[in-house]
């Protein structure tokens, strides 16, 4: 794991529109010593879905004029919710972007996709209910297959899928992957202190005896993290202060979310100010 000093995001205006990015930004930049990324703070957690949407859609807009294709993996939790609050708004509902998106899970539990605990019936519902990326471009799990084989089902899957860029080591190259952060620093299916976090030879990974309910799961793997060309993390609310203060003061500390890195990508906190509260910035 890196030690170095990232840099705080306090202001960022940015506008896109359906056939380019314009960006003016005027920021106040703090250096502070933290493990690795950029920490963007906003005063609450509207505020938080602005510079999100703003941060998506540019991202969004680079992968397709460079590959033609945006890949993109988001998790559940409050996630969805904190996505889908701007990006479903005008302008950016209206952006020609959602054609070339290709959605799929960071990891999902092992249950109907119609089921409450399932994350594509969560991000269906705050989100993609509301935007236009074609079905045939959103990658659910198959339910119907054991936790074993729905991981190397998913992992063929991507594999599989022509715009798509794979690593030496064959891990997949996400754009974008969307991350939450759980009160124990879990994120998607990769806990404290869990096997899982040691996996090197799979991109998808099943899991039996998740510490969350429902315990059946499948997540991407560490690797696979840290082959994306970005990883943003959204995390709303004092109670995420106490495990965002340890991932960023505890250098080396295990936590799940501390250990995605990624190796040639950009990492981006997003977080509001309840959760900054004890952040030394």
């Amino acid at each position: 794991m890196k030690v170095g000093y990232s840099t705080c995001l306090f202001a960022s205006t940015f506008t896109p529109n359906s056939s380019s990015l314009t960006r003016s930004t005027s920021l106040t930049k703090f250096t502070c010593k933290m493990v690795v990324g950029t920490i963007n703070v906003s005063p609450n957690s509207t505020e938080l879905s602005v510079r999100v949407a703003k941060y998506v859609t540019e991202r969004a807009h680079k992968a397709i004029a460079e590959r033609g294709v945006f890949n993109v993996a988001v998790s559940g939790g409050s996630l969805p919710k904190l996505l889908a609050n701007e990006l479903t708004k005008s302008p950016y509902k209206e952006d020609s972007m959602w054609k070339s998106w290709n959605l799929y899970f960071a990891d999902e539990r092992c249950v109907s996709l119609s089921d409450s605990d399932s994350n594509y019936k969560l991000v269906l519902e705050e989100f993609l209910n509301f935007v236009s990326i074609p079905s045939s471009q959103i990658y659910p799990i198959d339910p119907s297959l054991s936790p074993q084989e729905c991981a190397l089902n998913y992992s063929d899957l991507i594999a599989k899928q022509s715009g798509m860029e794979f690593t030496s080591e064959k891990y997949p190259i996400f754009d974008l992957i969307l991350l939450g952060m759980g009160p124990d620093g879990h994120t998607a299916s990769l806990f404290p202190n869990h096997p899982l976090l040691n996996v090197t030879d799979q991109s998808v990974a099943f899991i039996l005896d998740s510490p969350k309910p429902p315990p059946e799961r499948i997540t991407l793997t560490l690797p696979v993290l840290n082959a994306s060309r970005s990883v943003a993390f959204l995390a709303a609310g004092g109670g995420k202060k106490e495990m965002l203060q340890r991932i960023h003061s505890e250098p080396n500390s295990g936590i799940p979310s501390q250990m995605v890195n990624p190796k040639s990508g950009d990492l981006v906190w997003f977080i509001d100010e309840p959760a900054a509260e004890l952040l030394n910035l």
